[in-house]
């Protein structure tokens, strides 16, 4: 049936593909000992195995010893189990080696299935264990096609592709195949079609990995991001803190001349980013989070949660933000629902009713008043 040639050749792909001929053993075994019972229409049990070392396959048939025989199949009496061997007790199986005439072709047509699908399935596991270690991680990858609402990306080293879906893509993103762009890989799952890695540019994750990219001080420790909130394409707010003497981390992430940051803004298209000094003081905290807004006086309720803003009035739609973006960032950076106003003491009741406030990023202002905000 299967001769030297065959553990030969386990043993070749052993070499090859780097897989243990043992897995190969095993899975052989229970599949020629499903595909043996199957064939031989037989309802006793039965347990194919292979021997390597002897270049032989074997097939056998087992009963149970037990005092009352009630399945001639499966059971033998001790009496009879006696005769076979004398060192028979009752729980022994009885083996008994059955001809292997009729299964050669079976025997082979498994084997080769068998093989084939183990390979695939450990070179599957070997791609989404490679792959699994990028969960989380800045990779770069090539645009492979595109239809109107995704890309899909050749990720380096894997026969897998990444995918990226509108909601992922930054307003600006234009890609054509071929092009390398860098992407979170922010999942990683199995479904129906295999499995599916799904990258973003427009996750908040992604700003983060590109300034630890830039940053040294970020890699390092020496410079600490304590919260990053994005509104992909508009603004993204980062708030840092150092143990360092003598390190200002915002500047650190700036660069000289801003080279650091600018290096990041490219990459995201031209959207903003702020960097700020985180604080445990709330007000200076808020105060920070509302750049580049001045703000002229603030009142913090740190029980409530809250705090009252007022800002010039001048600088009223710089605080806000094109649709409330600058000051919703900003409550979800520092925690707090933030109710801007402006300042001016002859604020018109009219005006007086443009007041902006965030709770969880919902916004309480009239449509048109977004109409003429400038950002």
């Amino acid at each position: 049936m299967i001769n030297k040639d065959f553990f030969e050749a386990l043993k070749d792909l052993e070499r090859e593909k780097g897989i243990n001929q043992e897995v190969f053993i095993q899975a052989l075994e229970q599949a020629l000992t499903a595909a043996y019972k199957k064939n031989s229409g037989m309802a006793k049990n039965a347990q194919v195995k292979l021997n390597p070392e002897k270049n032989t396959i074997k097939i056998y048939s087992y009963r149970t010893v037990v005092e009352n025989v009630e399945d001639e199949e499966k059971e033998i009496s001790l009496e009879d189990a006696k005769q076979i061997k004398h060192a028979y007790k009752i729980g022994d199986l009885v083996m008994q080696e059955e001809s292997t005439k009729d299964f050669n072709r079976i025997a082979v047509q498994t084997a080769k299935q068998v093989i084939t699908q183990k390979i695939k399935e450990i070179e599957k596991q070997s791609i989404y264990k490679d792959i699994a270690e990028k969960e989380g991680k800045l990779i770069v990858a090539n645009v492979k096609r595109l239809d109107l609402e995704n890309v899909y990306l050749e990720i380096g080293g894997t026969t897998l592709e990444g995918l990226m879906t509108k909601r992922d893509m930054l307003p600006n993103d234009n890609f054509k195949p071929g092009d390398r762009v860098k992407v979170y890989v922010r999942h990683i799952r199995d479904d129906f079609r295999g499995t599916v890695v799904q990258v973003s540019r427009t996750h908040a994750n992604f700003v983060k990995l590109l300034l630890e990219m830039e940053v040294p001080e970020l890699n390092n420790s020496e410079v600490k991001i304590v919260n990053i909130v994005r509104e992909a394409g508009l603004r993204t707010k980062v708030a840092v803190s150092t143990t360092v003497p003598n390190l200002d981390p915002v500047g650190a992430c700036i660069g000289n001349k801003g080279s650091r940051i600018n290096n990041i803004i490219n990459e995201l298209k031209g959207e903003k980013i702020d960097i700020i000094n985180y604080s445990d003081n709330p007000a200076d905290y808020i105060v920070s989070a509302l750049s580049p807004a001045e703000v002229s006086e603030i009142t913090v309720d740190t029980a409530a949660g809250i705090a009252n803003v007022l800002v010039p009035e001048n600088k009223l739609s710089l605080a806000i933000g094109k649709g409330g973006h600058n000051v919703r960032l900003a409550a979800k950076l520092t925690g707090y629902k933030i109710d801007v106003k402006p300042a001016a003491t002859h604020v018109t009741e009219a005006k007086s009713n443009d007041v902006l406030s965030t709770s969880n990023a919902n916004i309480i202002l009239d449509d048109d008043f977004f109409n003429d905000i400038d950002e």
